[in-house]
Parts: structure tokens; sequence; C-alpha cells
């Protein structure tokens, strides 16, 4: 687990740390090249490598799924509004499912070649997630607008609304297309909970729970997503903890 949130953090920062895209360009090349050399048996002499090589050595993993997050994030910096909702899953496959399939290996040991699309559904899930507790935070530091602009055209919502924070029916319209979306992946992810290792049932079923109820928090907050960054409340938390815990004592 390790091994991979810190190859996951290593290509955030390549790309964070740079100041300008050919420099962002330069960083992702290189760390490419490191992963193909991991690839071919001959990572360089990095304790994140060598990590990694236990890793792999120890599960049945497969390579792809960190090629996708470098994809990824050359996505980031070559960031472009989707079009559709499609686009908008295609992008968070990049960066959030395939970090599902490279955990997979190691949380259904016997099962994870039948759970990629229960992998993928979690990760998609939690970007949309992201995507739509951050609406406001992302405009205004990052000046990036996730939401489809073929349904903010649909219905008359435009980027001046956008920066000014306005929450009405087309905004919340737009808002819940994609949260519906993201509820029904949550739901499709956690239909195949008891395929996956026993010892990570429990957490990867709080996990999402809680996750999930970042949505609910916007919806209790009014949509609000422009002046604060929503949370799931202590209180929620307990809620779903118990929740977790009554169908794991069944």
């Amino acid at each position: 687990m390790y091994a991979i949130y810190a190859f996951c953090r290593l290509a955030d920062d390549s790309i964070d740390e740079a100041e300008t895209k050919e420099q962002q360009a330069e960083a992702l090349a290189m760390l490419t090249s490191e992963l193909n050399r991991f690839e071919q048996g001959r990572e360089p002499d990095h304790p994140i490598w060598h990590a990694l090589r236990d890793v792999f050595s120890r599960f049945d993993m497969t390579i792809q799924p960190f090629y996708d997050q470098l994809k990824g994030q050359a996505m980031d910096y070559h960031f472009e509004q989707p079009s559709t909702l499609e686009e908008v899953e295609t992008y968070s496959y990049y960066v959030a499912g395939s970090v599902g399939l490279m955990l997979l290996p190691i949380i259904a040991t016997e099962n994870h070649q039948e759970l990629k699309e229960q992998a993928i559904a979690l990760g998609v899930a939690m970007q949309l997630t992201n995507i739509l507790r951050d609406v406001g935070e992302d405009y205004r530091e990052i000046h990036r607008i996730y939401l489809p602009s073929d349904l903010m055209k649909k219905l008359n919502y435009t980027e001046q609304n956008l920066s000014d924070g306005v929450i009405n029916e087309s905004f919340i319209s737009i808002w819940e297309t994609l949260a519906l979306r993201a509820e029904q992946l949550y739901l499709d992810f956690t239909k195949s909970l008891d395929l996956f290792d026993k010892d990570s049932q429990y957490p990867v079923a709080l996990s999402s729970k809680v996750y999930g109820g970042i949505l609910e928090a916007v919806r209790q907050n009014n949509y609000d997503c422009f002046s604060k960054r929503n949370k799931t409340s202590m209180i929620m938390k307990m809620r779903m903890l118990r929740e977790v815990k009554m169908q794991f004592d069944k």
C-alpha cells in the first residue's frame, strides 16, 4: 500500500513542483522512463522503486495502471474542460480509477481478475466526489472547470455564473447529474464487496461510505461548494461507522 501511495505521490510532486509546462513534461518523461526501466527489471536505485519491486514480487501486479496514472498526470497539465460526462469519467479513470487497479491485487488476492470494473468504479466515484466538492476551489485556484461543457450549455449555466458562485436550478441540476452517477458507481462497487479479502472488506466499505458522504454534506449545505470545502461531519462518520459495523457483524 505505502509503495503504491509513494509512487502516486512521486507522480503528483513531479508535476506540482515544476514551474513551467516544459518542466512538467520533462519530469513526466523522466518518470515514464524510470517506469519503463522498472518494467524491464532494471529499476533505478531509489527506495520507491525498490519498495515497488517488493510489491510486484509478492502480489499478482500488472504494470498498465501505473502507466495510466502517468497519463492522468499528463491530462492534468494539458487540461481542457471535458465536453461530456463520459469525458469526465475517462479523466477520472486515469487519475483515480488507475489507483484502484493498482491496489486491487493487494486487497483482493484471490478475485482481483474479476473485480477490475468494481475497483475502477470506486476510483471514478471518488474522483467525481472530489470534483463536486471542489467546484469553487478548482476554478478559483487553478482556473479549471471539470463540469461537462455540454451540460453547462444545455442548462445555460455560464463560466461567469461559476466565477460568481451562482447556485441556481441549473447548477444544482448539473451537480446532481454527476452526483447521481457517482452514487451509482459506489453502489456498483459495494455489490461485490464480499469478493474482496476478508481483512480488506471493512476498511474499504467504510472508506467508500465516508467519502460518498461528502455528497450528502454538500446537499445539506444547500449545494454551496464555492465558499467552503464540504466534508463528512464527525456525527455522520460515527453513524456510518455503526452502519458498516452492523453490516459486518451479521
